[in-house]
């Protein structure tokens, strides 16, 4: 009788993963599939390469200009934030090794330019998401504007086949619970002016 051995936690994970790959594909497959018409394709690269940074940067310049102190502030949470976001999204594609979808998927095309090998998370949702509610809590009246950018980064992840829905949900998340990290360390309170 053969005796098993244990696997280990990262064959696990990358077992799991596998498993998990052939169920989202069937999602990504038809999302994908957007990706075929020029005009949506060209719409999702404008936005996923807006979601690399640039406009995330320019608003972190620009933000102290416009709201003085307060914008400073927010300037502020969003480095950090950005920071933290960067260093906790390397350390999981370095650990969790999840090839994406394209390169696993015959039927997804790779439509866009990855920025890594490895797919979960996806970093451009997790900093929409960090920058985008902590603009928010700061300047609500922006939510018409940065709530569909910020979903549009997310869709355009599986849109342009780099991205796996679950890498999307998990990146989102994450991004989600930095920004109330972020807040909790660093908040706008502080910096508001005098009564």
């Amino acid at each position: 009788m053969e005796s098993r051995k244990p696997l280990g936690a990262a064959t696990r994970l990358t077992t799991g993963f596998q498993r998990l790959d052939v169920l989202e594909a069937r999602l990504c497959q038809p999302i994908n599939a957007w990706s075929r018409q020029r005009w949506l394709r060209s719409m999702f690269l404008l936005v996923s390469r807006l979601g690399d940074g640039p406009l995330w940067y320019g608003l972190m310049l620009a933000l102290p200009l416009v709201l003085g102190k307060l914008g400073l502030a927010l300037s502020l949470q969003m480095m950090f934030g950005g920071l933290l976001g960067l260093s906790c999204y390397k350390l999981l594609k370095a650990r969790t090794v999840r090839e994406r979808p394209f390169a696993s998927h015959p039927g997804i095309v790779c439509t866009g330019v990855p920025l890594d090998r490895y797919s979960f998370p996806s970093g451009h949702t997790l900093h929409a998401v960090l920058f985008g509610w902590l603009i928010l809590s700061a300047v609500p009246a922006l939510a018409p504007l940065l709530i569909p950018f910020v979903a549009l980064i997310a869709l355009s992840r599986i849109v342009l086949g780099l991205h796996y829905p679950s890498d999307v949900l998990i990146g989102a998340t994450i991004g989600l619970l930095l920004a109330r990290l972020v807040q909790a360390l660093l908040p706008l309170a502080g910096f508001a002016p005098a009564a």
